[in-house]
């Protein structure tokens, strides 16, 4: 079988592309090359999915490839990544709502237009593995393919896959989502890529410690810091600088330990409470993907994620009028952000996922 396995240069890629080799397919590197130089991003030194270190990280994963004996093809997408990608996230904030672009990225690029674009450059393949932590499986009494949490809890990656079809499912592979990631980098010393397990993972999705070079001075604007009676605490400098449950950076003094209750971007405010107040009981979850295409049903009991690295907790859903969900938190839960994926799980089945709204139903407020 020929797979294509998405590289970064990283030593999970680097492992998948070994395993795959080793299991006797015919591997091919494929990378996204999506820098392209307008956004001011200072160069670092980090690596990250965008920025101007893709020439270094693109001739590392060259270099992997060369070492392995594969073939390697560099995708370019840059275009459809800031159309994709940069763009929502940037309109997100503008917008008073804390986004996930990798959730995103994974969606739109990684999983989509990467492999639709190299199949339009003429790159065949049967298959397509990254070295995400996860696992994929068909099970035939339902008569279709699952996806479930990587058997290392602490590298799980499945809350970033969430919003996977079917389709894509049933061309993907995760060669690592049996493994924990000290045997990952075991195998790649054994292998001779120990210099690749050493290398520093990547940080974030842009190479900078911070999102201010992706928006425009237009972009900002100072507004009112209010708390949660409308009594004015002081100015902030722009939604965008802010996020649901923040503490660090407020710039008032109270007496109080005070929170990012609520963003309204209508009126340019950020509502601050104690963190008493930054509890919610429920949420709403919008253009949620239900992985096996159908949703499960009303009232059905499973785990909410409201964010990467929460540990989850039950919920009960149900469907609103609009399409959207409403979900009940078996307790209340601290800083749910609007514009973060909520992912919903049943044991180690991922079920779905969709994007926590803005509570415009108040009994979604503690």
């Amino acid at each position: 079988m020929i797979v294509a396995v998405g590289m970064s240069g990283g030593v999970d890629s680097t492992v998948t592309a070994l395993l795959l080799q080793e299991q006797g397919h015919v591997v091919i590197g494929l990378t996204m090359q999506i820098w392209d130089g307008s956004v001011a991003l200072p160069d670092e030194g980090r690596s990250g999915c965008f920025g101007p270190g893709e020439a270094r990280d693109l001739a590392t994963v060259r270099a992997v490839a060369e070492r392995l004996g594969i073939r390697h093809v560099t995708v370019p997408l840059a275009e459809a990544y800031t159309r994709c990608v940069l763009d929502p996230f940037r309109d997100a904030y503008r917008a008073g709502r804390t986004p996930n672009p990798c959730v995103v990225c994974n969606t739109r690029m990684k999983f989509g237009l990467l492999l639709e674009t190299a199949r339009a450059m003429g790159i065949a393949f049967d298959a397509f593995a990254t070295g995400h932590y996860a696992r994929v499986a068909f099970d035939p009494a339902r008569g279709l393919f699952v996806l479930r949490r990587g058997m290392d809890a602490a590298k799980d990656q499945s809350y970033f896959l969430s919003r996977l079809t079917q389709a894509q499912l049933r061309q993907t592979l995760f060669p690592l989502g049996e493994m924990t990631k000290p045997a990952v980098v075991a195998r790649a010393r054994t292998a001779g890529f120990g210099d690749i397990a050493d290398r520093e993972e990547s940080q974030d999705f842009i190479e900078s410690e911070s999102y201010d070079p992706l928006f425009q001075p237009g972009d900002s604007h100072p507004g009112p810091l209010v708390d949660t009676a409308g009594r004015v605490l002081g100015e902030h400098r722009g939604i965008i600088h802010y996020t649901v449950g923040q503490r660090q950076g407020l710039g008032v003094a109270t007496g109080d330990r005070l929170y990012v209750k609520e963003i309204q971007p209508q009126t340019n405010t950020v509502v601050l409470g104690r963190r008493a107040e930054v509890f919610s009981d429920a949420c709403r979850a919008e253009d949620v993907n239900w992985i096996a295409g159908t949703p499960p049903p009303e009232g059905a009991a499973c785990r909410v994620r409201l964010r990467y690295r929460h540990p989850g907790v039950g919920a009960q859903i149900r469907p609103l009028a609009d399409g959207s969900w409403r979900v009940d938190f078996a307790e209340p839960q601290f800083a749910v952000a609007p514009g973060q994926a909520a992912v919903f799980d049943r044991d180690d089945e991922v079920l779905g996922g969709g994007w926590i709204a803005p509570a415009e139903d108040p009994t979604c407020k503690h």
